[in-house]
């Protein structure tokens, strides 16, 4: 055996097991290995049966009675079925997809079991627990939980009297239907006991271990998976989330090194000489604009290509800095050099985002002759290109063929060209592409940032990455530790602060009432919901949360049967979405009930009023991004969080959208009471849970950074570092350039 072994060469799995592991992504002894516990059992908390609650996570010791298998839901799930009892009462559980562990068990076993406990009409039931058949059972609990079991032969030699060695129990691992914690639990161990780990190589340089008091990797690797105390467990945990941050930020330095020295096109260009271009502003510019603008021209003339995060709140003027400074550059022929007329490209993530930005664009450049041209993807046939031109005469924009758009793109004919990611088409190609503006670029895989910002000529193009999306300082240092970044800490003169309220199930109606007023006064609403579609009832284990589809109907129905109601969500085609845009943005409809697909990008000034449903279900930056969608005018907005719980704990992190100053006021205070993947989620970033809750640790991720920067520093390519080089080669590891 070793790190490279199929799990299936190593172990005999069912077909059910096959697909389980392949759901989870393993597929290797190696990926077992790093398949990391979410939690360890503690013998030391035990729960009797008779005192359990609802949804609380509950250790129970017991006697297995009536074990066997059968099928659910139309005979078509296989399962285990058991009835599990106590000296204080009885339990039932089900295991679905998991026929085995009727042949696990039999009748008179005594084991263990962890897992949430629900009650349906009058009896307990655990569904999925974790199982653990034993042959020691902790003195604190055998005397009294297994006076049954003792009378049949038991006796108090099946009872463990080292108090010391129960502290921690067995780790408890991410399930997937046709696996359990305790195969992973099992497997692991054989792996361990193999010696596989032992030849393992450490990729993290022994003095930086030294220095931190960081356990090796093989050491970690036991530790993790077989604790022997709590501190062995924290001790692994924090040498595993310095390790995937500090690979990280080696990524980013080395990024950062290479752009320093690369050609980047000098583009000078003085605020001043920006002032015919913003005097057309409908506003003032805020000094943190002039500042972030500032910023950017200076790294237009430093000779190597610019790569910053400008990072503001929903309606803090991100784009009128990138239409300011897309000014500069098309304004502007670099000395020196044999160029014509620079060329912009501006990615957004959604078709309804790249057509606002083409059309702020073309009100921002009114007055000046200017081409600007829109490109979406194929999907769009209505528009499937479009370019806006001879603003000066007023004509607006003109329905073209992709195929003349493309060839004026290539020409240099265009100036300006806004996209989704249509735009890094190998059919799209720009004669002088000096800067590259990426708008909430965590939306956006590498592949798809890496190849807009292709070199031309060996001068890659300056890159501007923007996002309404509130990042704390630590996530900010790791994810996007290879950007300069600039904050719009400001909102433009005259906006009202939006006043939110926390609504529980018994203030519904009130609400609808303050609702009704403001649409009566001429405003329009937005009501979000998690869902699509009813969840289907057929499912025993459906998540039952609202609906834009149910719920446009129930309005419709019983609430707002005076107002024009519609719906938008990801499901439909993009002419059906712009259709349904067109007619909220002309106030043809009172009311959308939508996704949180509006959470980008959606720009109607007249919409003063948000509804979101079942709010506990969204982060708080999240929640914070959809109400930004009623910030876009000098009206006061209004948004209703709507909880499906009335619970303490829920209402107190939901007031926190009533109490914080600003997003990232928020982002840090969601950091700390839900983990860093509940900002946008793990998969928005791309790396571990473990290494998300290391964002907690500022201290962790800064000397992660620096040891980072030191050892690229002197080691760019890592030719001195094998091991470490081979790792960073073989792991996929988010890489944000």
């Amino acid at each position: 055996m070793d790190l490279s072994t199929p799990i299936e060469k190593m172990h005999r799995l069912a077909p059910e097991q096959k697909s389980a592991l392949g759901k989870l992504g393993l597929l290797t002894v190696k990926d077992l290995l790093f398949h990391f516990p979410v939690r360890y059992g503690n013998s030391a908390e035990v729960t009797y049966i008779s005192s359990i609650t609802e949804g609380a996570d509950v250790t129970i010791y017991g006697t297995v009675k009536k074990i066997k298998t059968g099928k659910a839901w139309k005979k078509k799930t296989p399962l285990s079925t058991a009835v599990i009892e106590d000296s204080t009462g009885k339990i039932n559980a089900t295991w679905f997809h998991q026929p085995y562990i009727a042949k696990m068990i039999q009748d008179g076993m005594m084991v263990k079991l962890h897992g949430k406990a629900k009650k349906y009409k009058d009896s307990w039931s655990f569904i999925n627990p974790a199982i653990e058949p034993l042959k020691d059972v902790p003195l604190a609990v055998g005397d009294s939980l297994f006076s049954e079991a003792k009378g049949n032969g038991g006796g108090a030699e099946g009872v463990n009297t080292n108090a010391e060695e129960i502290g921690m129990s067995e780790p408890v691992y991410r399930e997937s239907n046709g696996i359990s914690s305790l195969w992973f639990y099992h497997t692991i161990q054989k792996i361990i006991n193999s010696g596989v780990v032992e030849k393992m190589q450490d990729m993290i340089p022994a003095e930086i271990l030294e220095r931190y008091h960081l356990p090796s990797l093989s050491t970690a690797l036991v530790w993790i998976h077989v604790p022997k105390t709590k501190n062995d467990a924290l001790a692994a945990r924090k040498r595993f989330a310095f390790q995937e941050v500090f690979l990280i930020q080696i990524l980013n330095e080395q990024e950062r090194q290479r752009n320093m020295a690369t050609k980047g096109l000098v583009i000078e260009k003085k605020p001043e000489d920006l002032e015919k271009f913003t005097k057309h502003f409908p506003f003032t510019e805020t000094a943190a604009q002039k500042r972030a603008i500032a910023q950017i021209l200076s790294d237009f003339t430093s000779g190597y290509p610019m790569s910053r995060l400008l990072e503001g709140d929903v309606g803090s003027g991100k784009t009128a800095v990138a239409a300011t400074t897309a000014y500069a550059a098309v304004t502007t022929r670099p000395k020196g050099q044999d160029y014509g007329t620079l060329q912009i490209a501006y990615m957004a993530p959604t078709e309804i985002l790249a057509k606002q930005h083409f059309d702020s664009f073309i009100k921002f450049f009114s007055h000046f002759p200017l081409s600007i041209a829109l490109i979406t993807g194929s999907g769009c046939k209505k528009f499937p290109s479009k370019v806006a031109s001879n603003f000066n005469t007023g004509n607006g924009s003109t329905d073209i063929s992709r195929t003349q758009l493309l060839k004026w793109v290539a020409n240099g004919e265009i100036s300006i060209v806004i996209g989704t990611h249509a735009l890094i088409q190998k059919s799209v190609k720009f004669k002088n592409l000096a800067y590259v503006i990426i708008d909430e670029q965590h939306r956006f895989g590498t592949k798809q940032r890496k190849n807009l910002r292709r070199k031309d000529d060996g001068v890659v193009p300056h890159l501007l990455s923007m996002t309404a999306t509130p990042i704390p300082r630590t996530l900010a240092l790791t994810i996007f530790g290879n950007l300069d970044l600039t904050l719009l800490d400001e909102m433009p003169a005259g906006r009202k602060p939006i006043i939110t309220k926390v609504v529980t199930p018994g203030d519904r109606n009130a609400t609808y009432e303050a609702i009704r007023k403001e649409l009566q006064a001429g405003r329009q609403a937005y009501i979000i919901c998690p869902r699509i579609n009813e969840p289907d009832p057929d499912k025993e284990m459906a998540v039952i949360a609202k609906s834009v589809k149910a719920e446009a109907e129930r309005l419709q129905k019983f609430v707002f049967p005076e107002y024009d109601i519609d719906i938008l969500h990801s499901k439909m085609t993009p002419d059906q979405k712009e259709e349904t845009m067109r007619a909220f943005e002309n106030h043809e409809t009172d009311i959308l009930v939508a996704t949180s697909v509006i959470e980008v990008g959606v720009n109607v000034p007249n919409a003063t009023l948000i509804v979101i449903e079942g709010a506990e279900r969204f982060g708080l930056a999240q929640l914070h991004q959809l109400r930004g969608r009623v910030i876009r005018s000098n009206h006061q907005a209004y948004c209703y969080v709507f909880a499906e719980s009335a619970g303490d704990r829920t209402v107190e992190r939901l007031r926190a959208l009533v109490t914080a100053k600003n997003g990232f006021e928020l982002a840090e205070f969601d950091l700390q009471q839900r983990g860093t993947g509940d900002l946008m989620g793990r998969k928005q970033w791309g790396i571990s849970d473990l290494a998300m809750e290391a964002m907690k640790n500022l201290k962790m991720v800064e000397a992660a950074r620096t040891e980072a920067q030191q050892l690229v520093t002197a080691d760019r390519e890592l030719d001195n570092h094998p091991t470490l080089k081979n790792n960073l080669a073989s792991r996929e590891i988010v890489h944000f350039e």
